[in-house]
């Protein structure tokens, strides 16, 4: 037969050669994977992530029970995502990062295209268009916006060897302004911050001219008095990033979220209630509390300490991604992680201090905690970035 095939039994043993020298390489690759993996940063992601789907489940349980749904319901579906999220994360890392810069465009074309039929094809929901159904599956683009932009920046940036020309920076600008406006057409007013703040954060770490930046930064101001000046915001979207400065108005229609907010985290003291114990949870005085809110649902139930250790994590979190951007044997490397950086530091912060009244409601979601397939996929990708390029550092 494998004469009949055209196979001698030298040709024959080249070809079965060939096959283990294929599989020696690839077991070589996947145990330099395993050997350099950051297993504190993974480990970490994961901790919070499950943290995630137990307080998801502490916030909508009674509500399901009181409706006669299955109390697993949320908690099921976030548990799918954190694998699906898991899953993602080892493809992203098992490509090699310098790839992705060659596709950085292709994703830049693809999510332009998803931004757009978003306001074709749709799900409409709550004066919103963010999302396409399948099925039972929702799918947000805007929540990937901030993961491709991070890809595109670093891509773009990484042409220039030195100093990046204030040309092609304006240009890169225009490029980023376009998915950017679209995710705040939709409207999705905090996924389009967390964008901007991403592209400032990475500009500022690429070799930009100091005057560029200064005028960059002064051009964002002007454009937030431009359009606060001319009503371009909805009047709910101006009061929720306004009402942290006047706490005291506004407590049963726009600030209702944060008085309650400031409340439930109040009622944890040191030690917090217990688990599954919150009243201000369990009877739902926050509504929607499984999403944009869910720190107040860790602040009651595990108090000071809880929400302490939650935020601690997420420290630890930050400071590996800003160890791999250090330790990044390239630029384009270096700006990925940066990129990530920015995208996790920023949205924590947000999203923490706009449930204790210190920043405004800009309806971010709080990284691997918050409800929400899309955002959860997205944010374990971005590490899975970060966990890329640690690895090949040594290579």
């Amino acid at each position: 037969m494998i004469a009949s095939l055209g196979l001698g039994p030298v040709s024959f043993h080249a070809v079965a050669q060939q096959t283990l020298d294929y599989r020696s390489r690839r077991e070589h690759h996947i145990l330099s994977i395993l050997r350099h993996l950051d297993y504190v940063l993974l480990v970490s992601t994961v901790l919070v992530a499950l943290i995630g789907v137990v307080a998801v489940y502490s916030a909508t349980r009674d509500q399901l029970i009181a409706a006669g749904i299955s109390p697993y319901y949320y908690l099921e579906r976030q548990a799918i995502w954190m694998v699906i999220g898991l899953a993602v994360m080892a493809v992203v890392v098992r490509i090699d990062y310098h790839h992705y810069e060659s596709w950085a465009w292709i994703f830049y074309g693809l999510l332009i295209l998803a931004l757009l039929a978003v306001f074709v094809i749709g799900k409409h929901q709550l004066g919103a268009e963010r999302w396409f159904q399948f099925g039972p599956v929702q799918v947000q683009p805007s929540a990937f916006g901030a993961l491709i932009l991070i890809i595109v920046i670093a891509a773009y940036t990484n042409q220039e060897t030195g100093v990046i020309p204030t040309r092609r920076l304006f240009k890169l600008v225009l490029l980023a302004a376009v998915p950017i406006l679209l995710v705040v057409k939709q409207p999705d007013l905090g996924s389009g911050i967390v964008m901007g703040v991403v592209l400032l954060a990475m500009l500022m770490v690429a070799e930009t001219r100091a005057r560029d930046l200064l005028i960059l930064i002064l051009g964002g101001l002007s454009a937030v008095v431009l359009v606060l000046h001319f009503g371009l915001l909805h009047q709910y979207q101006l009061q929720r990033l306004t009402g942290f400065l006047h706490q005291n108005q506004g407590a049963r229609t726009y600030n209702y979220n944060l008085i309650q907010s400031k409340s439930t985290i109040g009622s944890g003291g040191f030690a917090g209630t217990g688990l599954f114990k919150g009243p201000e949870t369990n009877l739902a005085y926050i509504p929607e509390q499984y999403t944009d809110f869910i720190f107040t649902a860790v602040g009651e139930q595990l108090g000071f300490i809880g929400a302490g250790a939650l935020i601690g994590l997420y420290g630890i979190i930050t400071w590996r991604i800003l160890r791999a951007a250090q330790g990044a044997r390239d630029r384009f490397g270096r700006m990925l992680c940066i990129g990530a950086l920015a995208l996790v530091a920023f949205s924590v912060f947000e999203n923490v201090g706009m449930t204790m009244a210190i920043m405004p409601i800009a309806g971010i979601p709080l990284p691997l905690v918050s409800y929400g397939g899309s955002a959860v996929v997205a944010m374990m990708a971005a590490i899975g970035l970060t966990l890329n390029v640690q690895i090949r550092r040594f290579r």
